[in-house]
């Protein structure tokens, strides 16, 4: 299976530098010689398998940034091509309409070529803006949620999955949550998963423990969350330990009960399914009296079809990012039961969120930052979606 995974990597690659190099060649075409297009062919495919070696040997630290960095420029120039192709293709087809209609005279400018050019360019880093910004503007997904069970009065819930607290998002980031908590009246915030870029060394050496302390300090019951996969690999004992020294408290295969207005609310956490030997949901759910309302934080959306036949009100989830990158958002919603949003089903309701940080690399196209907002009210409401 492994292997399976790099051969198609290895392939989509060398896919995305021909479409790369091809789309280069015909923005530098009119100032093209022989000997520019062999070197941007060879220098194209070059950056791209030397990128992938350094990655695979993991020559330095985050080398794996560098190639996904890399793939993203190859795949927005395709992006950029394939835009201007399709604005090409309507001025053509326009012009040669109108060519119809006027008798046989031409409306095909022969300057149009550098025009499409210059544009090409605008679009290519226009597109780059815009996933920065994505990436680093969050938006607050609000939810209204009614479950028919006893609650004295509504539950503000803020979710904020997959942070991916790094070099790249840290300090600032964990800052600005605070803000939007404080804005939001959240009462509670939920952290299903991936809350770590795979260590705490960016985390210890820019001293974030201080500021995730005041973030948990700022919330009337507190921060609880649960650990993802890339919370798993090799650094889960120092990451447990960073969290729960700044405050949040951790639902690793466990419950707890908060009390809201005298009212007791279950939450659920389950480590996520990169650890085997996981406790099921149904042992859990053993634990709690599920008259009582009943929220569980579960990484991956992966056992969503089996929890919604639970006494389960609320899951939230992460993982997917919504793809991160566009087109990857369908194949998120191709093979996931809820691949991003919002769904009631069964007896529960079900959110999975595209993440407040990133993965990798920090851009976002096709979906964006954000938080999710959730106020859970007792029967008489109706759960309405809205950004």
């Amino acid at each position: 299976m492994r292997y399976a995974f790099f051969i198609i990597i290895f392939l989509l690659l060398q896919l995305f530098s021909a479409g790369a190099a091809l789309s280069l060649h015909w923005w530098l075409q009119p100032w093209a010689t022989p000997t520019l297009e062999i070197v941007l062919w060879v220098s194209v495919f070059a950056i791209t398998n030397i990128l992938l070696i350094l990655s695979i040997k993991r020559a330095f630290a985050n080398s794996y940034r560098w190639i996904s960095g890399w793939m993203l420029v190859m795949h927005f120039m395709l992006l950029a091509a394939l835009i201007i192709g399709m604005l090409y293709g309507y001025y053509v087809f326009k012009a040669s309409l109108l060519e119809v209609l006027t008798d046989g005279v031409s409306n095909i400018s022969t300057d149009v070529g550098l025009e499409l050019r210059g544009f090409a360019l605008v679009i290519f880093i226009s597109l780059f803006i815009y996933a920065l910004h994505s990436a680093y503007v969050p938006v607050v997904r609000k939810l209204s949620i009614s479950i028919n069970k006893p609650l004295a009065k509504p539950l503000r819930i803020a979710v904020a999955s997959d942070l991916h607290l790094g070099r790249l998002f840290g300090v600032a980031a964990i800052d600005r949550l605070n803000r939007l908590m404080i804005d939001s009246q959240a009462d509670i915030l939920l952290m299903p998963g991936d809350i770590m870029d795979d260590n705490t060394d960016a985390f210890n050496n820019y001293n974030m423990a201080k500021n995730l302390a005041e973030l948990c300090s700022s919330l009337p019951y507190g921060v609880y969350a649960t650990l993802g996969n890339h919370d798993l690999y090799g650094h889960e004992r120092p990451i447990s330990q960073a969290l729960a020294d700044a405050g949040v408290h951790l639902l690793n295969d466990n419950v707890f009960c908060v009390e809201h207005q005298g009212q007791a609310v279950w939450l659920i956490g389950r480590f996520d399914n990169h650890k085997r030997q996981r406790v099921a949901t149904t042992d859990l759910l053993a634990r709690v009296d599920t008259s009582q309302p009943v929220i569980l934080l579960d990484h991956r959306p992966s056992d969503i079809a089996e929890h919604s036949q639970l006494p389960i009100d609320l899951q939230v989830s992460g993982h997917t990012h919504n793809g991160q990158i566009f087109p990857a958002n369908f194949i998120v919603k191709v093979i996931n039961r809820i691949g991003y949003g919002y769904e009631a089903i069964g007896k529960g309701h079900f959110v999975v969120s595209s993440g407040y940080g990133f993965w990798g690399i920090p851009f976002r196209l096709g979906s964006r930052s954000e938080i999710w907002m959730i106020t859970l009210t007792p029967s008489g409401a109706v759960a309405e979606p809205s950004s």
